[in-house]
């Protein structure tokens, strides 16, 4: 459903035009030192209108802890976390209900929810509901410390030069894609298990749960498959569990290795552009025209990077609450 986690567990909610959207967590423990400034910097990232390419749209993005903070710290009591929505215009989705977008989730939100989403804005299928898995990942990198997460945009369209693609695309009335990569330094050996909880399981769920995300990989990933095993496998260096490469990125067996864990994501193009596009009419059953007006973005993996790492810090948080790294923060900031 819409939760997500074992002993670091959060709930996701809201839609992109309704009244807010938000995170609620459970697991956070008691006395964790927290103020508007930690939140800041990754808000502020992940925002509309900071480069372009990214949506117009701008909300102050102020987090409201409302429930589970008392006197500027956690209580161990469920934390919600509200980010209202202010600057909504829902005209341009009016007629998305009949003419559901190519690549989108209108079409399916349809068949499931029996015509009762809410489509404003893309409703709880928007990539606006990120806002509170960062907020939710400025919790967990605190409870994390000192283990460090960085995601990186590597390329745009296949291309390098970032600005240059994402010109090119919006001059075209279109839409780009991109690769993101994610590193994780300092992260323990022994993290995960086999098979259904191992490391990339659980990063994985995590990833996929990120609106236009389409693919991953860990380490040399699909390389693999062109390798040998001479080639591929990591030569041991030490008993500590260095390796002199790191072509499965920090994970054997489905457990940390202790090495630098390193993934990529491959970020579809957005689904809403102005260029003309194929869809069907869902009142007559006839293919017609669609152009998309409204604000979006004309490439969503240039704010993918910090909703990334958010969500690995919420896997690796509760992975190293489940092995009792992570230990009471009473009192501590």
């Amino acid at each position: 459903m819409n939760t997500f986690g074992r002993l670091f567990r959060i709930s996701i909610l809201g839609e992109s035009h309704g009244a807010c959207v938000g995170v609620l967590l459970d697991g956070v423990p008691a006395g964790l030192v927290l103020s508007d400034d930690d939140f800041t910097a990754d808000m502020e990232r992940r925002k509309g209108g900071k480069a372009p390419g990214t949506t117009p749209r701008q909300e102050e993005d102020k987090p409201m802890l409302q429930a589970g903070f008392f006197e500027g710290r956690t209580t161990g009591a469920p934390l919600l976390i509200l980010f209202e929505n202010r600057n909504t215009r829902s005209g341009a989705y009016e007629g998305l209900q009949n003419t559901p977008r190519p690549g989108h989730a209108d079409w399916v939100a349809q068949k499931k929810y029996g015509g009762y989403a809410d489509m404003r804005g893309s409703g709880h299928f928007s990539g606006r509901l990120t806002a509170g898995l960062v907020a939710a990942g400025v919790i967990a990198k605190k409870l994390m410390e000192p283990i460090q997460i960085e995601a990186t945009l590597l390329e745009v369209g296949g291309r390098k030069d970032i600005p240059q693609a994402v010109a090119e695309a919006m001059a075209a009335e279109d839409s780009i894609g991109g690769l993101v990569e994610c590193r994780v330094k300092g992260l323990p050996a022994g993290l995960g298990e086999p098979f259904f909880d191992s490391v990339e399981s659980l990063l994985a769920h995590g990833a996929f749960s990120i609106p236009a995300i389409k693919a991953i990989e860990f380490g040399d990933g699909f390389a693999a498959a062109q390798a040998r095993g001479s080639e591929f496998n990591d030569a041991i260096e030490n008993v500590e569990g260095h390796t002199r490469t790191n072509r499965s990125g920090g994970i054997n067996g489905g457990i940390s290795n202790g090495n630098e864990l390193v993934f990529r994501v491959a970020v579809k193009p957005t689904s809403s552009i102005n260029a003309v596009q194929r869809t069907v009419d869902m009142t007559t059953g006839e293919q017609t025209d669609l152009s998309v007006g409204g604000r979006h973005d004309a490439c969503i993996a240039l704010r993918v990077p910090v909703v990334l790492e958010a969500m690995t810090a919420l896997v690796l948080t509760d992975l190293l609450m489940q092995e009792g790294r992570i230990e009471r923060v009473l009192g501590q900031g």
